[in-house]
């Protein structure tokens, strides 16, 4: 399971980091920044599920933790297995169109009756038309593109980002722990007694595949690969 893999990764960074400047429940207690803002989360951001009981309390380290690795995923590899993976199925429209410009024709009607006789024919006339497939095409493709410049999860542009001897380990082991996932997951991949791994259509599944490794700056449409943060 790709994603719990990655999940255990954000964790272990989180842990790491958290605990390099938080040394017990109460220093997380005690930071009135951050008690603050997790107020804010809570009673404003979510204000209309700010009674629910399943709120963190934000008193411990271990659910500092947890609602960081929450955070970081949904805005990394959450975010990223679903917007990368887009154009290899979107990128032929039929597989997705985008709009239905026809009601589903009554039986009985000769509308109904041409669907008999010219079913494909009739869900042609009925999805997105040439120019709109066009245009909706050519979004996903920019949608689904890694730029050239994409800094990957694990992967920073300068060593110099921060002095602390505590954070820069950290996020050394995080790094390390993310290539080992790549690993896992070519390897699994390429394992034939997995056969769900790669489907009929013989495409392996690598959306969760960090790409830590990778520092090409190449780009493209490569199926692969977690930035820092995703948004659109």
């Amino acid at each position: 399971m790709q994603w719990m893999g990655l999940r255990v990764g954000l964790l272990l960074k989180d842990g790491l980091v958290i605990t390099a400047y938080y040394d017990s429940d109460g220093a997380v207690q005690g930071d009135t920044e951050l008690q603050q803002w997790w107020k804010e989360v809570v009673e404003i951001g979510h204000g209309d599920k700010k009674d629910e009981e399943w709120w963190p309390k934000m008193e411990k380290k271990s659910e500092l933790v947890e609602t960081c690795t929450t955070i970081i995923w949904m805005a990394s590899a959450l975010h990223a297995a679903v917007n990368f993976g887009q154009y290899p199925y979107a990128g032929y429209l039929p597989n997705r169109p985008t709009i239905s410009r026809r009601f589903m024709p009554e039986a009985g009607s000769k509308e109904y009756e041409e669907l008999e006789r010219n079913p494909d024919g009739v869900f042609l006339k009925t999805i997105t038309s040439q120019l709109q497939t066009i245009l909706g095409v050519s979004l996903i493709e920019i949608l689904s593109r890694h730029s050239s410049d994409e800094v990957y999860l694990g992967q920073r542009e300068t060593a110099e980002w921060t002095s602390d001897g505590k954070a820069l380990e950290a996020f050394k082991e995080f790094g390390e722990r993310l290539v080992e996932i790549e690993n896992r997951i070519i390897s699994m991949n390429e394992d034939e007694s997995l056969k769900n791994r790669k489907g009929p259509v013989e495409v392996p599944y690598t959306l969760l595949h960090p790409n830590t490794s990778d520092f090409t700056r190449v780009g493209g449409l490569t199926g692969r690969g977690v930035p820092n943060s995703v948004s659109i």
